[in-house]
This record gives C-alpha cells, structure tokens and sequence, in this order.
C-alpha cells in the first residue's frame, strides 16, 4: 500500500501537476519513511481531497510529487463525534488515536468532574495541539481522506448544552439499555466516556434531563481508553459503514 501524506493546500492540485510537501511532512517523507524518486504515494488535504501520484525528486527539505489522478470523498451523512474525558497517564491519547483509526468524525476533550488530569492555563492549548497531532498521525496511518477535527475542550455545562442539540450515547456500565440496540435515525451521534472514576453522578442526571441516552457495552467495565473505541466500532456497523 502506497504511504500517505497530508497536505493542506492540495485542495486545487489538478492531474499531471505537482504538489509539494514541506517542512515536518517532507521531512516525515525523505527521512524517517525514506520515500525514493518512482515511488507510489497518495496525498489528501484532510477535507476530502484525495489525490494519487509518484515522487518525482527528495531532498530533506521537499518532496516533489507529480499528481496521476484525483477524487473528492464526501463526508458522512451522520458522523460519529467522540466526547473523551481527560484520564491521566496516556489512557485518554490511546483512545483517541484508536478512535481516528476507527472513524470518528470529530473529538471532544472533556474536563469531566473526576478527571484526575486537568487542562488548565497554558495546558489548554498544549493539550489540544497535542491530540491533534495524535489524529493527524492516526489519519495517515489509516489513509483516511477526511482527518477529524478536534474541539476545544468543554465543561460539563458545555456538554450538557450540547446533548440539548443533538442525540448523545452517554457510555454508562451499570444501565440496562445497550449499544447494539441503538438503530440509526439518521442524526450526529455523539458519544461520551468518562474519566477512570466513572462519570459523576450528577453529571449523569444534568445529561439525561438535557436528553441524552444512558447505554452499555456488554457484561464488562472497560478502560476509559477502550471504552470509545470499541462503541466507535458497534456503532460503524450500525451506521452502515462496515
């Protein structure tokens, strides 16, 4: 399989044209995938544009490719949005990479009441360009032509004001009702994990009252970094996408 880079300003490339890759891509490229003049490559803006050609020269600086053929993927009808409360150690970044390979379509941080790691400050930003790394890195490894977006973090006032606008599975282990049993209605899904602890209490009354749905996966407690991934994968079925 052909590697595949991302570069955003592609968007208008046209067939027999040349694109070229710069800064940390090309370096990514020429030196840690060693690409080499005649090889087979494939580039995408992350916005649906998909575009298949051949290295035409690489240098550690740029990598020069010359376009073969290109096609503009849509987007998902009903997309598949992640909430992934912060969770200390890398079990929240796990899931998160696992998640982009799977297709969610967006990422959510969420500062859930018993998240032991907080984004606060100058962490805000870093936190949030660090996920985003994460899903770019994910969204290569998965040649993947739309590359999800990641929010900025929200609140739980936040999450709840957005489970009041559209239909939220909220990840809860001792419900009755299961995941399998969710049909698709043609809407957003969003899905919310939370922290090691568990969601809160309350925080699981402020979201039900707002409309979301409590629901379960299977007879065992999962990871918060497994958690979402693996409903991300029930609900691809669902969906009618594998």
């Amino acid at each position: 399989m052909a590697l595949h880079f991302i570069v955003p300003d592609c968007t208008d490339a046209a067939v027999g044209g040349l694109v070229t890759l710069t800064g940390t891509e090309a370096k990514h490229a020429a030196v840690v995938r060693r690409v080499r003049v005649g090889e087979a490559v494939t580039l995408g803006d992350g916005r649906g544009t998909w575009l298949e050609g051949a290295v035409e020269d690489v240098s550690a600086a740029e990598v020069i490719v010359r376009i073969a053929s290109r096609h503009v993927e849509s987007g998902p009808e009903a997309r598949i949005v992640l909430v992934q409360a912060l969770a200390k150690g890398d079990r929240d970044e796990l899931a998160v990479q696992a998640a982009c390979e799977l297709g969610v379509d967006e990422i959510v941080p969420w500062q859930a009441a018993r998240s032991v790691s907080r984004w606060e400050g100058p962490k805000i930003a870093k936190g949030r360009e660090r996920w985003a790394g994460i899903v770019r890195e994910a969204a290569k490894q998965a040649h993947r032509a739309w590359v999800p977006d990641v929010a900025q973090v929200e609140s739980t006032a936040q999450l709840v004001a957005r489970a009041a606008g559209s239909r939220m599975l909220v990840l809860d282990p001792w419900t009755d009702a299961r995941l399998s049993g969710i049909r698709a209605d043609g809407r957003d899904i969003v899905l919310v994990v939370g922290p090691e602890g568990g969601i809160a209490p309350d925080e699981l009354e402020r979201l039900e009252s707002a409309g979301a749905e409590r629901v379960r996966l299977g007879e065992t407690v999962l990871r918060t970094s497994t958690a979402g991934p693996a409903a991300i994968a029930a609900l691809s079925v669902a969906l009618g996408r594998w």
